[in-house]
C-alpha cells in the first residue's frame, strides 16, 4: 500500500471518529443520592420549559442548563423540547419579560453541569452521555 492510500485511509477514519463524537447522545441526569431513578420526556421538557418545578418525589427540580451555542445544548432542547436555539431564545425572552419565569442557571461544559447535578439531590441536568461517571444517574435518555 503506497503513502497516498495510507493518508487517506486515514483520513477516512479520523472523520468517521469525528462524525460518531459529533453524534454522541445527550442524557438527562440528576444525582446518584436522588431517589429520582426515571423521568419522561414530558416531565424533563415541562421542568426545562418552567410549566412545573416539581420532581415527582415532591422535590422543586433545579433544572442546569448549558451555555448557549453548546451542541449539547441544542440537541437537548431540539430532542425533548422540539424547539432550536431561535426558538428557545424566544420562549424565555418572553417569559422572562412578562415575569412569569426566569431561565434555568446556565453553566459552561458537561463537566461543569454534571459536578453541579452530583452535588445536590434536587437539581437535573443534561450531559453528553460520554460525561456521565458514579456520582450523577440517567434518568432519562432521549
Amino acid at each position: 500500500m503506497n503513502t497516498a492510500c495510507m493518508w487517506k485511509l486515514g483520513a477516512a477514519a479520523l472523520l468517521g471518529l469525528a462524525s460518531v463524537a459529533a453524534h454522541a447522545g445527550v442524557v438527562v441526569v440528576m444525582s446518584a443520592k436522588s431517589d429520582v431513578d426515571k423521568l419522561s420526556k414530558a416531565q424533563v421538557a415541562q421542568i426545562y420549559l418552567a410549566k412545573t418545578d416539581g420532581l415527582p418525589n415532591g422535590q422543586v427540580a433545579r433544572p442546569i442548563d448549558q451555555a448557549e451555542g453548546a451542541a449539547v445544548r441544542n440537541e437537548f432542547y431540539s430532542r425533548v423540547a422540539d424547539k432550536d436555539a431561535a426558538q428557545m431564545k424566544a420562549y424565555w425572552a418572553q417569559l422572562t419579560f412578562t415575569g412569569r419565569a426566569q431561565p434555568p442557571r446556565k453553566l459552561s461544559g458537561d463537566a461543569a453541569v454534571r459536578d453541579a447535578v452530583a452535588a445536590n439531590p434536587a437539581a437535573i441536568g443534561y450531559i453528553s452521555d460520554g460525561a456521565v461517571d458514579g456520582s450523577v444517574k440517567v434518568v432519562y435518555r432521549p
